[in-house]
């Protein structure tokens, strides 16, 4: 099999060339995986679905250890594939605290942050 990326893995239906896709994406399109879905009230307000993440959004965890959790986005870390929010750590065994990483999919966008200009034209398009 191909060692470099290939938009035709998208389309297969054998879960290893989708695991490929992913992980093998460039940052442009692995961007596009960060993708959170909105809160009822967001949706019916910009008329979208879900929207990519930013760092000083607004996020309830809805799966998880920190289920029901509400607090801001800290970093986006796009290669990675994961969010880190503020007040989310988890103690090691040797009494160290450090981040804990969140996969988009686990999350609902409940505030924005409209500082961006580039956001405010994608949610006006509509």
């Amino acid at each position: 099999m191909k060692k470099e990326f290939s938009s035709n893995w998208k389309s297969s239906k054998q879960p290893r060339k989708q695991r490929k896709y992913r992980y093998n994406a460039p940052l442009h399109i692995k961007r596009k995986f960060m993708g959170i879905h909105l809160s009822k009230d967001l949706k019916k307000k910009y008329s979208k679905r879900n929207l990519i993440a930013k760092k000083g959004d607004t996020v309830k965890v809805v799966r998880g250890q920190f289920k029901g959790k509400i607090g801001k986005i800290e970093k986006v870390d796009i290669k990675k594939e994961r969010i880190y929010m503020v007040g989310l750590e988890i103690t090691k065994k040797d009494g160290t605290k450090t981040k804990y990483p969140i996969n988009p999919s686990n999350l609902i966008l409940t505030d924005l942050t409209l500082e961006d200009k580039k956001r405010m034209v994608s949610l006006k398009r509509k």
